[in-house]
């Protein structure tokens, strides 16, 4: 067995968490949490999504979206609907008053990415992109052992 800290899922977890650690801050001056986040910017990228493909989409399991929907809504971030057509679907949307939030943290988003990219490099930083898209499109079609258990944060 290979040593725990060069291990694979260990490597990306701490480069997870050393990415993370800089833009943690500016999340919770905005009132949001790194989950909260990756559903606004899901979210901002379409005009409507279903829940279930918004779950894949932000990598979160439904339980921890449903809560997280639920304050999103209450803070008028979002916007749910079910179609009439079927009631077993939710739909979900951005409102403009999310929209509004995305854009006031952007800023800062950006001069992290922008920080980021001075110290790693910005060609080393959209090879490890490219190479992280290349690992997780190869392995989506790999069985997984003992069925499938997803995580999340």
């Amino acid at each position: 067995m290979r040593e725990f800290s060069r291990s694979l899922p260990m490597l990306l977890l701490r480069g997870r968490e050393a990415v993370m650690r800089h833009f943690r801050p500016s999340l919770r001056a905005h009132g949001l949490s790194e989950q909260q986040w990756r559903i606004l910017r899901a979210l901002a990228s379409v005009d409507d999504i279903e829940v279930t493909d918004l779950a894949r989409t932000a990598c979160l399991l439904a339980p921890s979206l449903s809560r997280m929907l639920r304050d999103l809504e209450a803070r008028r971030l979002i916007e749910r609907r079910v179609p009439k057509a079927d009631l077993r679907r939710g739909i979900v949307s951005i409102t403009p008053k999310g929209l509004r939030l995305i854009e006031t943290v952007a800023p800062s988003s950006e001069a992290i990415y922008a920080e980021i990219a001075r110290r790693y490099g910005a060609g080393k930083l959209a090879e490890l992109q490219e190479m992280l898209r290349g690992l997780e499109a190869s392995l989506q079609a790999m069985p997984i052992a003992g069925g499938e258990a997803d995580g999340e944060d």
